[in-house]
């Protein structure tokens, strides 16, 4: 799944592959901007944790689920 977070007054967005679904990070990301929380922490396929702070945070994009193909399709 390939996740991209705007960044408020920032020129670049975090982007990263994670193997949380779509109705996950969703979920995530709406119970943090609907609560109090200051951020929320969404995590790669590596390991590695993002954790975005609510007051920055301007957008995210989820990308399909759906697999790439490789090569030529006839």
């Amino acid at each position: 799944m390939d996740i991209r977070i705007g960044i408020t007054n920032s020129p670049r967005e975090i982007s990263f592959e994670s193997a949380q679904s779509a109705g996950e990070i969703e979920k995530v990301v709406a119970a943090a901007l609907e609560s109090s929380a200051k951020f929320f922490k969404l995590s790669d396929n590596k390991g590695s944790v993002y954790i975005v702070p609510i007051d920055a945070f301007a957008y995210i994009e989820i990308g399909s689920e759906a697999s790439r193909r490789v090569g030529f399709v006839a």
